[in-house]
C-alpha cells in the first residue's frame, strides 16, 4: 500500500476530516487532500507527526509494513 492510501486509511478508520488533520499539521486542507491524492510527496516531518498522533510505526504509515505496531515508546 502507498502512503497516501495508508494516511487516508487510517483517517478515515479514526473517523477524522481532512481539515482535523490539516489543522493537526498546520497546513491547509487542500494541502493535506493533495497528500491523500499523490499530487503532493508529505514532507517526513509530518509522517512523524501522523505517527506519533495515531500511535503506529512510520513505517507502517509509509507502507513499507502492513503490521500495525505502536509508535516507538522512548
Amino acid at each position: 500500500m502507498k502512503y497516501n492510501e495508508r494516511i487516508r486509511e487510517i483517517r478515515e478508520d479514526n473517523s477524522l476530516t481532512q481539515q482535523k488533520v490539516a489543522d493537526l499539521l498546520h497546513i491547509g486542507q487542500r494541502t493535506y487532500s493533495d497528500y491523500e491524492s499523490g499530487k503532493t510527496r508529505i514532507p517526513i516531518d509530518n509522517i512523524l507527526i501522523l505517527a506519533k498522533f495515531y500511535n503506529v510505526s512510520m513505517d507502517y504509515i509509509t507502507g513499507a509494513s502492513n503490521v500495525k505496531t505502536e509508535y516507538p515508546k522512548k
